[in-house]
């Protein structure tokens, strides 16, 4: 079957590549709702992306692919990280599906998805966010650059990774010193289609070829 994309609608189209394009690495991204006196629970905001990869290792970029809301509105991730240049980048373990789920929920600026989904967080020295405590990989951004593509100005955000957080149980040594990290401790949860999730599978290495 050959599906021509310009005689399909913009909604089958995304069905037709998130269903495809699979399974898709989730940015669990925490970002600043800049309310000031905002209780800690309201002060920031958590949302699931799997429009989401990296990009570069030097600079170390990672790319967020966020549209806006249904009544035209800029989501609050992009708004958020515009404004104040900043996030966290998080990439859930398996066990946190629910979790993530949840935070997927279209709320008004402000209405935290922390406080309703009862989120814990951890506060981090020499950076201005928390992160997620139970994820066991986070990533410290600052804004590198945006772009907008297409009719509906699409929001290409990329992001410079400055710091790093891996679980230590994650974290083993080969006998060069060279750190390594455990996928399967990571058991990082991944994006399908529609509703469809996935768990970590089987690890298996293939030698490079010269």
């Amino acid at each position: 079957m050959i599906i021509d994309f310009s005689t399909l609608p913009a909604l089958q189209v995304y069905q037709s590549m998130t269903q495809t394009i699979i399974p898709r690495p989730i940015a669990w991204v925490l970002t600043d709702n800049g309310i000031d006196g905002a209780a800690k629970e309201n002060a920031f905001n958590l949302a699931p992306f799997s429009y989401f990869t990296a990009v570069s290792s030097d600079p170390a970029l990672v790319m967020l692919s966020v549209g806006k809301k249904s009544d035209g509105e800029l989501k609050d991730t992009r708004r958020n990280i515009i404004e104040r240049k900043h996030c966290v980048i998080h990439i859930a373990h398996d066990s946190q599906g629910e979790a993530l789920n949840a935070s997927a929920a279209t709320l008004a600026h402000g209405d935290s998805e922390i406080e309703k989904i009862g989120i814990a967080l951890e506060t981090v020295e020499g950076w201005s966010l928390p992160r997620v405590k139970d994820c066991p990989v986070a990533m410290y951004c600052t804004l590198y650059d945006i772009q907008e593509i297409g009719p509906n100005k699409q929001g290409l955000l990329f992001c410079e990774v400055k710091a790093l957080y891996v679980d230590d149980k994650a974290v083993t040594y080969d006998s060069k010193q060279r750190m390594k990290f455990d996928a399967q401790v990571i058991s990082p949860l991944s994006r399908l289609g529609a509703s469809d999730y996935a768990s970590f599978g089987e690890v298996f290495s293939l030698a490079r070829p010269n």
